[in-house]
């Protein structure tokens, strides 16, 4: 029973949040609607940066298009998982000033993304979900829990 409300808590329906404004979007790599989400909100003007990974797991496609009056900046995280992001991320927003950030990912990885970030950037950190299919829930649910133990256990530096 602990385990399934650990699940739902952590995994399936994360806490999430987003302020009006933030200095950047980043659109981490993986499954789902996430470029749809993360193009949203830069055409609503939540940030002035979109930030895409297309690491390992990548949305699948080129840069996207630009949004008028939001700069877009594309990058290979190194390595090519949530760490490298988020080390990439903190590198960008030292050296831009960044004070907040959201994150755009999936409802599996969307609590140890906020842990491996807070790591390399010390400004608030949001969660935005962009929804998977259905049929790739189960797997990203043990993918989300193996990959959070090793977030905390392994993994524990940015």
């Amino acid at each position: 029973m602990a385990f399934a409300a650990l699940t739902a808590r952590y995994l399936a329906w994360p806490a999430t949040g987003l302020p009006a404004r933030v200095d950047a979007i980043v659109l981490l790599a993986g499954p789902g609607s996430r470029l749809s989400v993360a193009t949203r909100l830069a055409g609503e003007h939540r940030a002035p940066v979109l930030l895409v990974s297309q690491g390992q797991h990548g949305y699948g496609g080129p840069c996207p298009r630009p949004v008028a009056g939001v700069t877009t900046i594309c990058f290979d995280p190194v390595p090519g998982d949530t760490r490298g992001e988020a080390e990439y991320a903190g590198h960008l927003a030292r050296l831009y000033g960044w004070r907040s950030v959201v994150l755009v990912t999936s409802p599996e990885q969307a609590t140890r993304a906020g842990i491996v970030m807070r790591r390399c950037f010390a400004g608030p950190v949001y969660e935005v979900t962009a929804p998977v299919p259905a049929g790739q829930v189960p797997y990203e649910i043990a993918y989300g829990w193996a990959a959070l133990v090793k977030a905390l256990v392994l993994n524990t530096a940015c």
